[in-house]
Order: C-alpha cells, then sequence, then structure tokens
C-alpha cells in the first residue's frame, strides 16, 4: 500500500477509535459542540430548509449510492463491467454490515425525538447516511480520476462526489437526527475503509479483466 494511503487509513483508524472511546465513556453524553451545532441548527432552520435537506438526505440511502457503487465498479473495469458492478455493490453492503455492527456495539442515542425531520432507526453513531454517502462518493471519485487528463476535470471528479456526500452528512444535522460527531464518525469510517479495501480490489479486478491471448 502506498505510503500516503497507509497514513490516511491510520489517521482515520486512531481518530475514530479515539472518538468512539470518548463517546463510550460518556454514556453517548453529546459534546459541547454537539449540543451547540444542534441548537443553532434548530433555531435556524426553515420549512423550506427542511425539504430541501430531506430530499438530499434520501439520496444518501439505499438506492443511489448503490447505483453510484455499480457505476464506479463498471468505470474501474469497463471490459469486465458485470463483475465490477458486482463487486462494487459488494464493497458496499460489505461496509454496512461493518457500520451496523460498529453503530449497535457504540449503540449511542440519537438527539431528541422531538427535533427530527426524518425517519430513523438504529442507534447513532456512526451515521449511516455519512457512511455509506462518503463510500460511494470516493469510490466515484477514484473510478473517475483515471479517465481524466485536465486539471479542471480531475478537481471535478472529486469535487462533485465530495460535495454531495458533505452535504448529505449536513443533512443529517439539519434534519435533528444525528449529532455532528455522529456523521464525523461515518466519514472517518468511510476513509479508513476506502484506503484500506479500495486499492487490493481494483487491483484484483483489473487482473480478472486481463485476459490471455489465445494460443496459435
Amino acid at each position: 500500500m502506498p505510503p500516503h494511503r497507509l497514513l490516511a487509513a491510520s489517521a482515520a483508524a486512531v481518530l475514530l477509535a479515539a472518538l468512539i472511546t470518548v463517546v463510550t465513556l460518556r454514556d453517548g453524553v453529546p459534546f459541547g459542540i454537539d449540543r451547540a451545532l444542534h441548537d443553532w441548527t434548530l433555531e435556524n432552520r426553515t420549512a423550506g430548509g427542511i425539504d430541501v435537506f430531506r430530499f438530499i438526505t434520501d439520496t444518501g440511502n439505499r438506492v443511489v449510492p448503490y447505483l453510484l457503487a455499480i457505476t464506479a465498479g463498471v468505470l474501474t473495469v469497463p471490459r469486465a463491467w458485470l463483475l465490477g458492478a458486482v463487486a462494487g455493490v459488494g464493497a458496499l453492503a460489505t461496509a454496512q454490515f461493518l457500520r451496523y455492527l460498529l453503530v449497535n456495539a457504540v449503540d449511542r442515542p440519537r438527539p431528541p425525538e422531538e427535533h427530527w425531520h426524518a425517519h430513523v432507526n438504529n442507534p447513532a453513531m456512526p451515521s449511516g447516511h455519512a457512511t455509506t454517502s462518503a463510500l460511494a462518493a470516493i469510490g466515484l471519485a477514484a473510478a473517475l480520476l483515471p479517465y481524466c487528463h485536465r486539471v479542471a476535470t480531475r478537481a471535478l471528479a472529486i469535487a462533485v462526489p465530495a460535495a454531495w456526500a458533505v452535504a448529505v452528512g449536513a443533512s443529517r444535522v439539519y434534519l435533528g437526527v444525528h449529532w455532528p460527531t455522529d456523521v464525523l464518525a461515518g466519514w472517518l469510517l468511510a476513509t479508513m475503509l476506502t484506503c484500506l479495501a479500495l486499492p487490493p480490489l481494483g487491483r484484483a479486478l483489473n487482473r480478472r479483466q486481463v485476459r490471455p491471448a489465445p494460443r496459435p
């Protein structure tokens, strides 16, 4: 693994472990920054803003992330597109399962139910929408970059998926269903998993795509 990916994965893992440890020791009690941003959101959100962020949050789970994962897989191995699509779905599903195990182990309570403007279930940390959208965004950006040969297009390949993932994470706080550190934990988990899993998965898919020349 290249040193920069190992460093990113290690940093994300250490920060995530530290955050979860402190949250567990505090019995899930929100931090000061959690309460401050949550209260600011309650004071400033509007009916129009709620409608916008409900739409954004709906794109962060279920169909859209899986479509993006399929697209990333197909772009990675276009000559074996079906294999790439299956690998994309499998990778995202596996990551979601790992997050499910972690969120139930941490078992952090959500903000008060009277503040919710979205249907939710399961405990709060790490945020499922934040994790899933970040995984899909990073995977799509990684798949697009080899096709981008100009600085501007490479910047767009990174910025557009990243902006969507950030908006999905922000929507969870705006709609009152997550503390900000739940979203941060989701982003850290997604960073760690993608840095560890995407490079070997991409290499494995490319080896399957390259077939030996037929014998004369």
